[in-house]
């Protein structure tokens, strides 16, 4: 168990932040061990291979990122900036960790060194460019083709925890970031087998990072000037999903977005999900569905707190047609 202080003053240090870092480290964790991350198999069998053919798992970032629920060196995710995620800046800021901070979080990790931590261990500027090359090789190879639905998902999750705390206050937004998260008292206490990290005093806030690839569970950094929660973003579960395919004659009709979306639109659904679906950012799907109700395509219509829209009987005959 480990307890943040989190009293009425520290909640008002609470803040959201998106990282790219937090996704490799997770990620490079599901790719250890598949099985108990069930829901990113689809990525996970479709990046390994490029991954094994340059031999990056088992270079220093497969060494260092150990399987759950093993320890996690804290400074492979320092506090991330804000919501707009910036690989470049993250890694600019690891490179920056000071060498006793690299060694002291190293020599908590059990067991014999391997030689690529031994070496930064030994050197830890030097190995800390070589981690930071490796971890631009793991982005371009493993996570940036997928990055804008995952960031799509993330940004609906911070949509949604903001509306949250607008509705429910802080204690609703807490105790529901995930089963082993409560607030309690003038305390966040989350559950974590194998953790014996100290408990953080009253005053340096919180840092909460939704995170895709570390469903099922969490993880927290408890050292450090701000400690950090990531937890699982909501809508992971169809993260991997098949975008939707339209035919290549509408595409070339419409433009390959809109054909898309209008593929996507099976079903009502929200810009949230559409993006989610189709890959697109969320301004963009905006603004084809914009140009879609224009040409009596697409019909909006609310639905509780949310814009769903749907194909109409034109768009329907579009597609079968072009089918």
């Amino acid at each position: 168990m480990v307890a943040i202080g989190l009293s009425a003053g520290g909640v008002a240090r609470v803040r959201f932040a998106l990282s790219c870092l937090w996704e490799v480290m997770a990620g490079v964790r599901v790719l250890r061990d598949p099985g108990r991350h069930a829901i990113h198999l689809p990525w996970a069998n479709r990046v390994r291979p490029r991954l094994v053919e340059v031999g990056l798992l088992d270079g220093l970032l497969g060494q260092l990122v150990p399987p759950a629920p093993g320890y996690l060196p804290d400074f492979l995710t320092p506090p991330p900036a804000g919501l707009v995620p910036d690989l470049d800046q993250e890694l600019a800021v690891l490179r920056a960790t000071p060498p006793e901070t690299v060694r002291a979080q190293l020599d908590l990790c059990p067991g014999p060194r391997p030689a690529a931590v031994a070496d930064l261990y030994a050197d830890p500027d030097a190995g800390l460019r070589r981690l930071a090359e490796e971890i631009g090789t793991y982005w371009r190879l493993a996570v940036a083709r997928d990055w804008p639905r995952i960031r799509a998902v993330l940004d609906a999750e911070v949509f949604h925890r903001a509306r949250r705390l607008a509705e429910d206050g802080a204690a609703g937004l807490l105790n529901d970031l995930h089963e082993r998260v409560r607030w309690e008292g003038d305390a966040l206490l989350i559950s974590q087998r194998h953790c014996d990290a100290p408990d953080v005093p009253d005053g340096s806030g919180l840092v909460l990072v939704p995170s895709v690839f570390v469903w099922p569970s969490v993880l927290s950094i408890a050292a450090g000037d701000v400690p950090q929660l990531a937890y699982p973003a909501r809508g992971v579960g169809g993260l991997w999903e098949c975008p939707a395919e339209a035919p290549d004659a509408l595409g070339a009709v419409l433009g390959r977005g809109r054909a898309r979306l209008l593929a996507a639109l099976d079903a009502p659904r929200s810009t949230t999900e559409l993006a989610r679906r189709t890959g697109l950012s969320p301004a963009g799907v905006s603004q084809h569905l914009t140009a879609l109700r224009a040409a009596g395509l697409v019909v909006t219509h609310r639905q509780g707190r949310s814009l769903l829209s749907s194909r109409t009987a034109v768009a329907e005959a579009l597609l079968g047609a072009s089918a």
